[in-house]
């Protein structure tokens, strides 16, 4: 792989993290801002632990795909998470918007964040002839 496609997919890794820990500081503090502002609802009972177990997710997640010195490359398998987390919470927040009726300020926006993030991740890992190379996303 091209080093400036490695050094692409690290960037888009370390931004991807910083926006999954932030996201997860802030659900373990207060779940209903999230909520509110993704999804323009409220939340009670059961939902506040869950939301907070969602937050601890979202920040073990970031944390484990920060790109780090011992994976210059910016590791694979981390890549590879990192971007089915993103495209499948981008078709979800899709859904939720479009079928389920839940339309916060931050939905459309955060359906977009993920989607680029996951489009980058993609993008990143494609070698600079299209071809499939050792160390690929998927591979």
């Amino acid at each position: 792989m091209r080093a400036s496609l490695r050094n692409d997919r690290r960037k888009v890794l370390a931004f991807a993290s910083v926006v999954e820990i932030a996201t997860g500081v802030v659900l373990i503090i207060d779940p209903a801002v999230v909520v509110a502002l993704l999804l323009g609802t409220s939340i009670a009972g059961a939902g506040i632990p869950l939301g907070r177990c969602f937050g601890i997710t979202l920040l073990a997640l970031g944390l484990a795909c920060w790109p780090t010195a011992q994976r210059a490359e910016g590791s694979v398998a981390a890549a590879g998470g990192m971007l089915l987390y993103n495209a499948l919470i981008a078709l979800y927040l899709v859904w939720l918007g479009k079928l389920g009726n839940m339309r916060g300020l931050l939905l459309w926006p955060g359906v977009a964040l993920h989607a680029v993030v996951a489009l980058l991740l993609v993008w990143t890992s494609r070698s600079p002839q299209g071809r499939r190379e050792p160390g690929r996303i998927g591979e």
